[in-house]
């Protein structure tokens, strides 16, 4: 069997930290659609005709980790995203899916990742010949610097995971050699586990996902930039009403979010917006609002001077599905990092700023253009390091 027949045979497998929230259970309902009637899902994926050497997009699992002990179909329901209609015949498939409890509060890191690769271990038993990936879709938490810890036995012995529990997955994952999607806004890619993704060949992808009104932002903002329009002013309001919306109404939560957000603009224009003022100008504000559940709504107000000073504006409201917007994107990460993982990539992939608030790795493209450039580039990339693997395999 080549190389490119072994990655065909292969299913991929979402391993998801958060596996019953908003976005992991509409997750779970596109891939329950994707394996029983995949022509519904398919013009949704930007992957949908790359990668001819990996498998299908409908061969494709899932199972993971939650808090929250109800069936998967009753937080389908719950969470109100997808229609009745649209989930209700895959409801046997959705009940069937594996999920772990979360690992019970324990001080101790190392514990908790044994416990996760333990769970890793049973899960890859029920699913044999998968290629798994992580997905972190963790809510937003307090932001912790562990910049200056340089090795694991630090992490082990000063970090509680009951304030960082994103780490423990992510140990597991890494010392497991599973790739990474953080989709979350939590900072994971500290020094110790970008080298430990190195020495164990994982990639690593990340961080925020780009859903919506941020997507639009670096359109707008590219747009602006290179027609040398400056802008002024940038004023971005979120209203939501789902858990995550509750969760960011705590400022040390919000933070995190807030700042990815934010930083991406002066990064795209090469200024800080609002520099003849003296101070920032570009407002990013989110509000819990319960009405709006899932449906999160977004206006932005962008003031900008064209020739000789003269001031004009955009108004943009976007009315979104924050989930429906997510998980198409998610789908199409975990195909990249199983492309990555078999052509050797490790460590943090910058090419793929397009699907992130925060790119992370060294050089991360910042405007559209350049971020749909790169992401091309890393496509030809993958296709000729799996053809010399390929190759290597038939002599």
């Amino acid at each position: 069997m080549t190389h490119s027949d072994h990655l065909k045979s292969r299913s991929l497998l979402l391993l998801v930290a958060g596996a019953k929230g908003a976005v992991a259970s509409t997750l779970a309902v596109a891939v329950a659609k994707l394996q029983k009637d995949p022509d519904t899902l398919l013009p949704s994926l930007t992957t949908r005709n790359s990668f001819p050497y990996l498998g299908p997009p409908h061969a494709i699992h899932m199972a993971g980790w939650d808090t929250q002990p109800a069936k998967l179909s009753d937080c389908v329901k719950t969470h109100g995203v997808v229609p009745e209609n649209f989930w209700k015949p895959y409801q046997s498939n959705l009940d069937e899916i594996l999920i772990f409890p979360a690992p019970p509060p324990d001080p101790d890191l190392k514990a908790q990742v044994r416990h996760l690769m333990q769970d890793i271990q049973d899960i890859k038993k029920q699913h044999s010949n998968v290629l798994p990936i992580l997905i972190n879709l963790l809510p937003a938490g307090i932001q912790l610097d562990l910049e200056n810890f340089t090795s694991l036995s630090q992490l082990y012995s000063n970090v509680d995971p009951g304030n960082f529990p994103d780490l423990a997955y992510v140990l597991a994952s890494i010392l497991s050699g599973i790739p990474i999607v953080n989709f979350s806004p939590n900072h994971l890619e500290f020094p110790v586990i970008v080298q430990q993704a190195i020495k164990h060949h994982v990639p690593i992808c990340g961080r925020d996902g780009k859903t919506g009104q941020t997507y639009f932002k670096v359109v707008l903002a590219s747009a602006l930039k290179a027609r040398c329009l400056h802008v002024d002013g940038w004023y971005s309001l979120n209203i939501l009403g789902n858990a995550d919306g509750k969760n960011l109404m705590d400022p040390e939560r919000a933070a995190g979010k807030v700042a990815n957000k934010t930083q991406l603009l002066d990064d795209i224009l090469g200024y800080p917006v609002g520099q003849k003022y003296g101070e920032p100008c570009h407002k990013v504000h989110i509000d819990y609002y319960p009405p709006r559940g899932d449906a999160k709504e977004a206006w932005d107000v962008i003031d900008f001077q064209g020739m000789l000073g003269l001031p004009m504006s955009i108004r943009l409201n976007l009315q979104g599905r924050d989930s429906i917007l997510a998980a198409p994107l998610i789908l199409d990460l975990s195909r990249w990092m199983a492309v990555l993982k078999s052509a050797g990539r490790s460590g943090l992939i910058p090419e793929l700023g397009f699907y992130f608030k925060k790119p992370l790795g060294k050089n991360p493209p910042v405007n559209f253009q350049d971020q749909i450039h790169r992401l091309r580039e890393l496509e030809k990339e993958c296709g000729t390091l799996n053809a010399h693997k390929q190759n290597g395999k038939k002599s």
